[in-house]
C-alpha cells in the first residue's frame, strides 16, 4: 500500500430503496464528483427522528472522491436526495494502492469533469 497522492475520501450516504441508491451512485459518477460507488444493503438503521426511535431498512452508498471534490459531491447528493436530513459522512482514506488513488483523482478532477461536459454537449464523447 502506498501513501495517498491526493487526499482521497470515502463518502457514505443512505437511502430507502435500492433504486434510489443506484440513482444516487450513478448520478454522482456521471457528474464526476465520485469515481465509483458501491451499494450495500439492505441494512437496518435505528435512529431518533421527530422524537421517536425508528428502525428502517436502508441501502448504503459508498462513494470514492477527493477532498477537492467533496463540496461538489455533497452539493450533488443534497440536490438528488429525497431525505430532509440525508446522512453524508466523509471518511479519509489513510493509505491505498497508488494506482487506484491516482485513478480516483483522475476520474473526479474538475478539468476532466469540464471536458466531459463539453464533449457531451457537442456530441464528441466516445463512451
Amino acid at each position: 500500500m502506498e501513501e495517498t497522492p491526493t487526499e482521497t475520501l470515502t463518502v457514505l450516504t443512505t437511502t430507502d430503496t435500492p433504486e434510489k441508491a443506484e440513482a444516487l451512485a450513478r448520478g454522482a459518477v456521471e457528474a464526476r464528483v465520485a469515481a465509483c460507488a458501491q451499494i450495500s444493503g439492505p441494512v437496518t438503521s435505528v435512529y431518533r427522528w421527530e422524537g421517536a426511535v425508528r428502525a428502517e431498512r436502508e441501502w448504503q452508498v459508498w462513494l470514492k472522491t477527493t477532498a477537492a471534490r467533496y463540496d461538489a459531491l455533497e452539493a450533488h447528493l443534497r440536490a438528488a436526495h429525497d431525505y430532509d436530513t440525508p446522512e453524508i459522512i466523509a471518511i479519509p482514506v489513510v493509505r491505498g494502492g497508488a494506482d487506484y488513488l491516482a485513478w480516483v483523482a483522475e476520474e473526479t478532477a474538475e478539468e476532466t469533469a469540464g471536458k466531459a461536459a463539453e464533449e457531451a454537449d457537442t456530441g464528441a464523447f466516445d463512451a
